[in-house]
């Protein structure tokens, strides 16, 4: 039983609710009568309401965020419906802009906007109190770190046995890219360095190996993101592993020199390319330097062992397919290990909306709000870019398929019929075929789409079924599976070892250590 409970929907059960613990953490004295209860998107609004109505409550606490709003919705309305007693208040980053149309904000009690990590506090001390606060919409100051208690004691056994656990070395943006509502997100604030290293060697005794650094641009300030490094490095033991979202044009010789001596697989770096089209990126304020970002992704791939997770959106105002395809080669020439391949998405209050009536935007009404066409890109094109992100992340990075995916578009097979493709020409025809074979499905078991890989590459690419079936066994075996597929058999020449044999890191998420293997 708690007065104040905290909760939201998180994407997934491995996903720890970073910003729960925050503002739990600095409750106060109204902290021994708060908890946490998290849940996911996979669970019924209703057991959700359950639970939450079994703690007996008078204050809730919901994030909501852009993966969560639908079902959150759902959740609040049966809560007013069963108990309009029980004050609810919202925050997080999809009701802290446009708030005041939105049917989960007018179903809820109060609203508050930006970083709550203190105001929650207060506005829970006056209704505990027996007052209520002036208005509905409440906006959040800015703290900054010295005000705040931080939270990751807070992380239990269960968090540090099987969740990724979040942290953070800084808030804030200084750049002005229209589609991020980190462009509203400023200034930028450093958490305090011996605070926050103490607060990581707390974790890594209790034996966390999954760190995620949540910061916008972990490399920003090179003296604390190389601090940061340093002591992660000295602590290094099998299975740490660390992710950074970083600056891609941003990577002195002071972070090079200590990001080569970390084992592979050891960090993953998130880098925002976002786009190539020069124009594009100077329309909605993208400042980038793509000769540095290139020669750093090159350093990154050809000398360090960090798993490289690159981003590219799709439907930028100003840039058209064949310029979004002219990038997504650039990018794969680059060898990141992974391409995010996301569809411009209209969030709340970011300025992106300032292109509306010029390029002709059009978005989804609905979460994600992802876009519908514009100008430049009409809506069945939209629909097969969307297709090509969904399978190239189902095929290009999921690392089931490292030497598989480039005879989508390579041709290696002299004896071929066909012509190599670009990488994106190749998956697009790749993604068509394959949306006409199994049509909306979300899921499709890994032999069933190794088939269908098989299918494609030996038919429409005219490859040597010897070729194809080398790469799809090798691939299969990446994964740690021996059980070879029957339709492999009559093509496989000479036996290779088996890819677990070949591995020498141990440790590494899977995903992660599918691509290094």
């Amino acid at each position: 039983m708690a007065d104040i409970v905290l909760t939201t929907l998180n994407a997934k059960y491995i996903h720890a609710a970073f910003g729960l613990r925050y503002l739990l953490a600095n409750l106060g004295p109204l902290r021994t009568v708060a908890s946490i209860v998290e849940f996911d998107i996979n669970q019924r609004p209703l057991d959700i309401v359950e639970a939450l109505l079994a703690r007996n409550p008078k204050i809730i606490g919901l994030g909501i965020y852009i993966w969560n709003v639908a079902p959150a919705t759902e959740v609040v309305a049966t809560l007013k419906r069963l108990r309009p007693d029980i004050t609810v208040i919202l925050g997080g980053p999809e009701v802290s802009y446009e708030a005041e149309a939105q049917p989960i904000v007018q179903l809820a009690d109060y609203v508050i906007s930006g970083e709550a990590d203190l105001a929650f506090a207060e506005v829970c001390r006056q209704l505990l109190s027996g007052e209520r606060p002036a208005a509905k919409l409440i906006p959040a100051g800015t703290p900054e770190f010295a005000e705040l208690v931080l939270p990751y004691e807070l992380y239990d056994d269960q968090d540090v046995a099987h969740r990724l656990i979040y942290v953070e070395a800084s808030r804030g943006c200084p750049f002005s890219c229209e589609f991020c509502l980190s462009s509203r997100d400023i200034p930028v604030r450093q958490a305090p360095l011996p605070t926050l290293l103490g607060h990581l060697q707390g974790l890594l005794d209790r034996g966390v190996r999954q760190f995620k650094f949540v910061d916008r641009t972990f490399n920003l300030n090179v003296n604390t993101s190389r601090a940061i490094l340093e002591f992660l490095l000295e602590r290094h033991r099998p299975g740490l592993f660390f992710h950074f979202e970083m600056v891609p044009d941003r990577l002195p010789e002071a972070l090079r020199e200590v990001i080569v001596r970390f084992p592979p697989g050891a960090l993953q770096f998130e880098v925002g390319v976002q786009t190539f089209n020069a124009e594009a990126a100077e329309l909605i304020h993208r400042r980038q330097d793509y000769q540095r970002l290139e020669d750093n992704l090159r350093f990154l791939r050809g000398q360090t062992g960090v798993h490289i997770h690159a981003d590219l959106i799709a439907g930028l105002p100003g840039e058209s397919v064949e310029s979004f395809a002219a990038g997504f080669d650039r990018l794969i020439a680059l060898g990141p290990h992974e391409i995010q391949v996301g569809i411009l998405k209209r969030l709340r209050g970011t300025p992106i909306i300032r292109h509306d009536a010029e390029w002709q935007m059009v978005y989804n009404p609905h979460a994600p709000y992802e876009l519908l066409q514009n100008r430049l890109i009409d809506f069945p094109t939209m629909q097969k870019l969307r297709r090509f992100a969904r399978y190239w992340d189902l095929v290009g990075n999921s690392g089931n398929f490292v030497e598989t995916t480039p005879l989508i578009w390579s041709n290696e097979d002299k004896a071929s019929r066909l012509s190599p493709l670009s990488p994106f020409v190749g998956f697009m025809r790749w993604g068509e075929w394959l949306h006409e074979r199994v049509g909306r499905k979300h899921g499709i078991a890994l032999v069933r789409l190794m088939g269908l890989l098989f299918e494609y590459l030996t038919g429409e690419r005219k490859l040597d079924p010897k070729q194809a079936a080398a790469a799809l066994w090798s691939d299969y075996q990446r994964g740690g599976r021996y059980d070879k597929p029957a339709f492999l058999k009559d093509h496989l020449l000479a036996e290779r070892p088996p890819a677990s044999s070949r591995r020498t890191r141990t440790g590494v998420p899977k995903r992660q250590a599918r691509h290094l293997a």
